[in-house]
């Protein structure tokens, strides 16, 4: 029997800490029969998150999600820092004593914890860390920038904002317009969806470069474009590392930047962002040494903006302000995006 998911994410799932739950009901292929958050019980996951595109119940307990007939219990929360709360844990050993497989993609990795091996090994049940990484990364080889395969970044202003939406979203067009077009995934929520890849943010930090620049050989043999997904924001005082190391590492031909409509602030930080222009010029001659790469657009995440001619008066706003095509490609679709990556492709000559 194929995995049914409850979605853990108990106080957070109407929040954007709740991304991997998010993800993993619009995007992934495996069935969600339950979200758990006791806080939004008595819902639909689509009333709760617009555009998750998925009527999925809220049920406040685990043991309501097992009644619904899941059978793994996945935490859907990014948390800052990424540890195991106590709360979590003892939800989790709930779950494993239900019979209930358990995954999740946190710095504080379930194999790491006795409890939680203890309880798997005695319900015969499956721990899996989705934040696992390789033991044998190392620096950069060059071998990636010498393959035949075009690579576009997704890039942003802040954290959860959207930045693997977009590249799902993006891969979506370019495969319809028949390119071999593939995702790859560089944090746990993606690879929760796609079944591959690696959380680069749990690699050693000399590594992370080395790491993209594997996961872009990965990609190659899956297709020749490759949507390299973001993570962080090159403001970010916390997590700017983790986004430059991807940088380098992916060498990307084409960058996309996302941005949150109607922010101006790193969130929880006294971090001003600066107009979209001069944040698409940020990382251009940030990319530049290593390999020339132009903002071909902006997807702007209009998700907290209710009304579709004010989300709309928002991208327009958006474009003047960063002289480049703009448009919100999980609320409108991901064809304009697409066209103005296909022309900076083809002006680069990486359009096979």
């Amino acid at each position: 029997m194929s995995d049914r998911l409850a979605i853990y994410a108990e106080g957070l799932f109407a929040n954007a800490h709740g991304k991997t739950g998010h993800g993993i009901i619009r995007y992934g292929q495996r069935d969600v029969v339950a979200v758990v958050d006791s806080t939004t019980a008595g819902r639909a996951a689509n009333e709760v998150v617009p555009f998750t595109a998925r009527a999925i119940p809220i049920v406040a307990t685990v043991q309501e999600a097992v009644d619904l007939g899941a059978t793994r219990l996945v935490i859907g929360v990014a948390p800052t820092g990424g540890r195991l709360p106590a709360a979590w844990k003892a939800a989790l050993l709930e779950g494993l004593h239900a019979g209930l497989d358990v995954e999740a993609g946190l710095h504080d990795e379930l194999a790491a914890d006795p409890d939680l091996v203890a309880a798997a090994k005695e319900h015969g049940r499956e721990l899996r860390d989705l934040r696992g990484v390789p033991d044998d990364l190392t620096t950069p080889s060059g071998e990636g920038m010498r393959l035949p395969v075009t690579v576009v970044h997704t890039v942003g202003s802040d954290c959860a904002i959207g930045k693997m939406s977009v590249g799902l979203e993006l891969v979506r067009a370019a495969s319809e317009a028949g390119r071999a077009a593939v995702f790859v995934p560089t944090g746990q929520t993606g690879v929760g969806i796609a079944g591959w890849g690696m959380a680069v943010d749990h690699v050693v930090a000399d590594y992370i470069a080395g790491a993209a620049e594997r996961l872009v050989i990965e990609g190659a043999e899956r297709g020749d474009l490759l949507f390299v997904e973001g993570q962080g924001s090159l403001l970010h005082p916390a997590y700017s590392g983790v986004t430059l190391g991807l940088l380098h590492g992916a060498r990307p031909h084409v960058l996309v930047l996302a941005h949150l409509a109607n922010t101006t602030h790193i969130d929880d930080w006294d971090v001003a962002i600066p107009p979209l222009d001069e944040l698409c010029e940020l990382y251009e001659r940030t990319a530049a040494p290593l390999r020339p790469a132009r903002v071909a657009a902006v997807a702007l995440n209009t998700q907290h903006i209710a009304d579709d001619d004010e989300a709309r008066a928002a991208i327009a706003a958006a474009e003047q302000e960063s002289g480049r095509p703009c448009d919100d490609p999980v609320r409108f679709g991901p064809e304009r995006l697409w066209a103005a990556v296909e022309r900076e492709l083809a002006a680069v000559g990486a359009l096979g």
